[in-house]
């Protein structure tokens, strides 16, 4: 079973940057080939994508892209997203989701709140 541990969440004050890891254990492996990502989940919304990566290959959510950078370590199995600027509307559960073999794997996640 992989297993996701999502770290770095907190508090951060509304134009402030934040920086999230998530790091992945356990099998089948996350290769460089599989899907990595950031989603994540406001009060009384659904889960939304915020970014994620194929091998070099990005993709983000519009209302991030030009603030989040997504990057991933493949030797320590991990994926950051650099959050800058961060936006009130920002705040929310972030979870990380790692795909292995077409199945999707997810964190815990990790709460962030974002203060004007």
């Amino acid at each position: 079973q992989v297993q996701l541990a999502e770290s770095g969440g907190g508090s951060v004050q509304a134009g402030g940057p934040l920086r999230l890891s998530c790091a992945a254990s356990g099998s089948p492996f996350i290769s460089s080939g599989d899907v990595m990502g950031w989603y994540r989940q406001a009060p009384g919304k659904q889960r939304e994508l915020v970014a994620n990566m194929y091998v070099k290959t990005t993709n983000y959510a519009d209302s991030v892209q030009g603030r989040f950078t997504i990057s991933r370590d493949n030797a320590k199995k991990a994926v950051y997203v650099q959050m800058n600027s961060v936006k009130p509307e920002d705040a929310g559960v972030y979870f990380c989701m790692g795909r292995v073999r077409g199945h999707d794997y997810w964190g815990q996640g990790t709460q962030v709140t974002v203060s004007s």
